[in-house]
């Protein structure tokens, strides 16, 4: 019994936030650098294969992010974004990208930019809250903003109710039916940033999952860092229509 009392205590709490409330407590979250350098494993699973790596991930804030993954310390590819442009290479098929977001999104599923990126990777909402038409709901005693205004998407978003640190995002289209979810467990405080130490990436697409595990090993922040790319020669050029 002392549990529902509890519990409906924790809602009526909830419930007394507002959606803009969450959303200035969400951007109040300390995230003051310049820039990262997180070392991180990453397990990718996808219908095909499943891989162990590890990654080197490099954010200049709001300008470049380089990430370069390694099998057995071998780069096996690198993949540089700026609010302008994709590009990657990958080793194993000796081919490389270059695009805009547009491409990418087409790609993934859903409509991305280099903010939204930064945002995923770094335990922030992919979408502005400021701007969305949200309703406030509780789900296992988090809030929870949810905006289906757009006829073919679903987006939510949930928080830790004390923290307004996001548990989980998602973004779902009913047509074509396609979904991309990000679950972040754990977050640690830095004195320049509160940093996720764990996110699972789901992107669905034509009942096929890709997932993507990410596990933050650890981070420093504003150094003065390099961002070396540079796609070898005799690769072969992707056309992504």
């Amino acid at each position: 019994k002392q549990k529902t009392v509890v519990n409906e205590v924790a809602k009526e709490n909830i419930t007394a936030l507002t959606v803009e409330n969450i959303a200035a407590n969400h951007y109040a979250v300390n995230r003051n650098f310049k820039t990262a350098y997180i070392k991180a494993n990453v397990d990718y699973t996808d219908p095909k294969q499943s891989l162990g790596l590890s990654a080197d991930i490099r954010i200049k804030k709001d300008e470049i992010i380089l990430v370069s993954v390694k099998m057995l310390g071998i780069t096996m590819a690198k993949a540089m974004i700026t609010p302008s442009e994709v590009k990657y290479y990958e080793k194993m098929g000796g081919k490389y990208f270059e695009g805009n977001y547009k491409t990418l999104s087409n790609w993934l599923g859903t409509d991305l930019d280099f903010i939204k990126v930064q945002n995923m990777l770094l335990g922030q909402s992919l979408d502005d809250l400021t701007k969305g038409k949200y309703a406030l709901l509780v789900e296992d005693g988090m809030p929870k903003l949810e905006d289906n205004s757009q006829q073919n998407f679903i987006k939510t978003f949930v928080f830790d109710p004390t923290t307004f640190w996001l548990k989980r995002q998602e973004i779902k289209q009913n047509e074509p039916a396609r979904k991309l979810l990000v679950n972040y467990s754990e977050y640690k405080s830095f004195p320049e940033m509160v940093l996720p130490q764990e996110l699972a990436i789901f992107a669905i697409q034509d009942n096929k999952t890709t997932n993507i595990n990410i596990s933050y090993k650890n981070a420093t922040f504003n150094e003065e860092l390099t961002f070396p790319y540079s796609v070898p020669s005799g690769y072969e050029k992707i056309i992504i229509e």
